[in-house]
């Protein structure tokens, strides 16, 4: 067969179901082979777009996503998407084309070594060489992208090797079986949970694959300990659960902050730093409080995190181990903390979000909105936040029932990754509810794929926060200058008609109490939906103050 028909038989082999992406001429001969598979190509209108796309599918599913571009400027536009599913553990195999091996060691026509390019955002990236190494390739690409920590793989074929005659049969997956703990390191664990005095949990990116999230909640209950989630470890612990302390990482003076500094012992689940740096949050009593770090890789080497213990295995069983080993040592004195002496942090935390839910005023506070959001948001479905000022709103006050039910970059913090990303997240669980929401700024980013959307009959609902300025920055500038900030502003078209234009349902909002109307009206439309809706970002600087003058006995 052609060598690039053996490609796709590989890619059949791996449960490819789809691909995101924009061809070019030097992978012209793998999508004619596609034609003949089941793989249903996503055909989008930027190859960053296309990545984000495969980043969240791959997120979600824990298989990789797949997306393809083509050689020179393709791969560059690829570059964003992908360091983003990296950074964020996101396993994704990127495709990319190439000019035939005959001139890749002269000067010529869009010649560029986009291998080494992509290697400093992957966990691997090779060129097929020969059509004899497509399946080996192939394979390990995607081994290695779905190998903890997830991320990004990339498999260059060129033109002329894609031509190629061969005859060979793809090589099966086969399940790989992730190391238990050290039994001596779930004993000392043990044991330093045993002495502690105030225990917190910290729940990160890793404690929300599906069966670590289900060990987590056990260990909460067993022990009496409380969890505080990271940004990206939304959902570990249901938020209706006493045991959930909500989410840490917006204003170092936040309650669950405070907790931090107070802790004699900190248990780390799927924590990475990229995440939330521990100067942040280990401050007070570094010198003294332990850390128990229970993740698939050891800790990273930080002064502000040296780690007591390292429990380095498939956090899912260590987990379970951990859970087992506080049965024999302590049996009928567990619980060993009373998770009641939490509660008031937790009712505290509860009353602020809900504070300003019946507030009608226009340009309506990112409160008002995110409780609504969350009233019409089922237990499973799914959230995307782009990055901007309104991530620190959703971060905060967007808690989850369940895990990898909100996606936010915030390991490479991304702008234009939401909306893209909504279509892979929709195309991974099509019966659930997925809403995309973006600042203004980030949302002009890729606005392009709503097209894509439509074509597609995808009914993804993009939500834009409108401030006609970058937000975020001009928060960070007013902290840090004394309210100063240089010129973000910039204008924007009308949203309800630039949907129109795309021939697709869209409303700017102009009360706040259409809020809720028109989430629902959106989610029963065939195809995709945009709301535009005014924010007042005065609230940002409020809560900055009053974030920064908490105190509370915990």
């Amino acid at each position: 067969m052609k060598a690039s028909d053996l490609f796709v038989k590989c890619l059949e082999e791996e449960g490819v179901e789809r691909i995101f992406g924009v061809p070019g001429e030097e992978n012209a001969d793998t999508m004619i082979s596609l034609l003949d598979s089941k793989i249903d190509f996503v055909l989008c209108r930027h190859e960053q777009a296309a990545a984000f796309a495969a980043d969240a599918y791959g997120r979600l599913t824990g298989k990789a996503g797949v997306c393809l571009a083509t050689l020179g400027p393709g791969a560059t536009n690829l570059v964003t998407g992908l360091a983003d599913a990296n950074m964020d553990r996101a396993p994704v195999v990127a495709i990319i084309g190439q000019g035939s091996t005959s001139r890749l060691h002269k000067e010529s026509h869009q010649n560029m070594d986009s291998v080494a390019m992509m290697k400093p955002i992957s966990k691997w990236s090779q060129t097929i060489v020969a059509a004899k190494n497509i399946t080996e390739v192939v394979r390990k690409a995607f081994k290695i992208a779905e190998t903890e920590k997830p991320g990004v793989t990339v498999i260059e074929l060129p033109e002329d090797v894609a031509k190629q005659q061969i005859d060979d049969v793809p090589m099966p997956p086969m399940k790989v079986r992730r190391p238990a703990a050290d039994h001596k390191a779930i004993a000392e664990a043990a044991k330093l949970i045993g002495e502690a005095k105030n225990p917190i949990i910290l729940a990160g990116n890793g404690s929300i694959r599906k069966r670590a999230a289900q060990q987590l909640e056990r260990l909460a209950q067993k022990t009496g300990i409380g969890v505080v989630n990271t940004f990206m470890g939304k959902g570990a612990v249901p938020m209706d659960s006493e045991y959930c302390l909500y989410t840490m990482g917006l204003g170092s003076g936040d309650y669950n902050n405070l907790a931090f500094d107070d802790a004699d012992l900190v248990i780390s689940c799927g924590y990475d730093l990229v995440e939330y740096a521990p100067a942040a949050w280990n401050r007070t009593n570094k010198d003294t409080t332990k850390i128990i770090h229970i993740d698939f890789w050891p800790a990273e080497v930080d002064r502000d995190y040296p780690a007591t213990v390292e429990i380095v295995a498939d956090l899912a069983d260590a987990l379970w181990q951990l859970n087992e080993k506080l049965n024999d040592m302590y049996g009928d004195k567990l619980p060993l903390f009373d998770i009641g002496s939490r509660k008031k942090l937790r009712d505290i935390m509860t009353e602020d979000f809900a504070a300003e839910k019946d507030d009608q005023a226009c340009p309506v506070k990112p409160q008002k909105i995110l409780w609504d959001v969350r009233q019409v948001m089922g237990a499973e479905d799914i959230l995307l936040s782009d990055v901007g000022a309104h991530k620190m709103w959703i971060s905060r006050y967007y808690q989850c029932l369940e895990p990898n039910t909100c996606l936010i970059s915030n390991g490479f913090c991304t702008m234009g990754f939401a909306m893209p990303g909504s279509i892979g997240a929709k195309m991974a669980f099509p019966d659930r509810k997925v809403l995309s929401i973006s600042g203004d700024a980030g949302f002009m980013m890729n606005v392009q794929e709503l097209e894509t959307a439509v074509r597609r009959k995808i009914n993804i609902v993009a939500m834009v926060w409108c401030d006609g300025e970058y937000g975020l920055i001009k928060w960070k500038q007013q902290n840090g200058f004394n309210g100063k900030h240089s010129d973000l502003q910039f204008g924007n078209p009308d949203f309800a008609k630039m949907a129109e234009s795309f021939g697709m349902w869209g409303r700017t909002i102009d009360k706040a109490s259409d809020i809720v109307p028109a989430l629902e009206e959106a989610f029963q439309q065939e195809g995709p939906a945009l709301i535009a809706v005014p924010v007042d970002y005065a609230e940002n600087m409020k809560l900055t103050d009053r974030l920064g003058n908490v105190s509370v006995a915990m």
